[in-house]
């Protein structure tokens, strides 16, 4: 728990078991999953006299959540959505950035059809990670298809960003959801750490708290902070 001018944060993960704590990298996670464990948990931290905060990075799935006629989120919960957006050009360059960074899971005649390993960065990688042992280390070929292979994770992120982008603009314009705007742009521009910690206190974190400080203190909602 930490508590950020009077409000407390509560976080906890939502997995397939309380237990383990984390999803097997083999199992396939749908939005049907995420709705069913996300309403148990959304009970347990009400019946507590705690705010629920669901985190999304699936909009397919919060959509689910919300929209569903068999889960009646809609009806039975007041929400506060707010989206943290970057500018895409700057986004599209941390992309970039941390494709060149990242280091990502291979596992020889790994299914890439479920689970994790469908996700953006493995299955693009497959291709050269198998050839690589069959590819002299000065071969240019090989250098060729590592290029190729990163180029594909770049473009493909680059295209889900854009994916994602439009699906929270229906949400916003179809579905009529009231949608609080935090740029973050500021954040992603800087550093040093400590100018980072400092932009997302500024820009990001204050002006979260204070939305959800007016959403609780709202009339319509029972719970009440000091």
């Amino acid at each position: 728990m930490q508590v950020y001018n009077g409000v407390e944060i509560v976080t906890k993960k939502i997995t397939h078991t309380e237990k383990q704590g984390e999803i097997e990298p083999d199992s396939d996670f749908i939005a049907e999953d995420f709705c069913l464990q996300a309403i148990v948990y959304i009970e347990k931290i009400l019946n507590t006299q705690r705010v629920p905060i669901i985190v999304g990075g699936s909009n397919s799935y919060i959509e689910k959540l919300v929209e569903d006629s068999v889960f009646m989120f809609k009806y039975k919960y007041n929400t506060c959505f707010i989206w943290i957006d970057v500018e895409q050009i700057v986004l599209n360059r941390k992309v970039e950035m941390r494709v060149d960074q990242m280091v990502n899971i291979f596992i020889p005649d790994a299914d890439y059809t479920k689970g994790m390993r469908r996700y953006i960065g493995v299955p693009e990688m497959d291709r050269y990670l198998r050839e690589e042992t069959n590819i002299d280390e000065d071969d240019e070929s090989k250098k060729m298809l590592l290029q190729s292979s990163i180029a594909k994770i770049k473009r493909n992120t680059r295209l889900l960003i854009c994916h994602q982008l439009d699906k929270i603009q229906r949400l916003i314009n179809e579905k009529m959801w009231l949608v609080h705007h935090i740029i973050a742009t500021d954040v992603s521009k800087r550093d040093r750490k400590e100018a980072i910690d400092e932009a997302w206190m500024n820009t990001v974190l204050q002006p979260c708290l204070d939305i959800v400080k007016r959403f609780l203190k709202s009339d319509d909602h029972n719970m009440i902070i000091e």
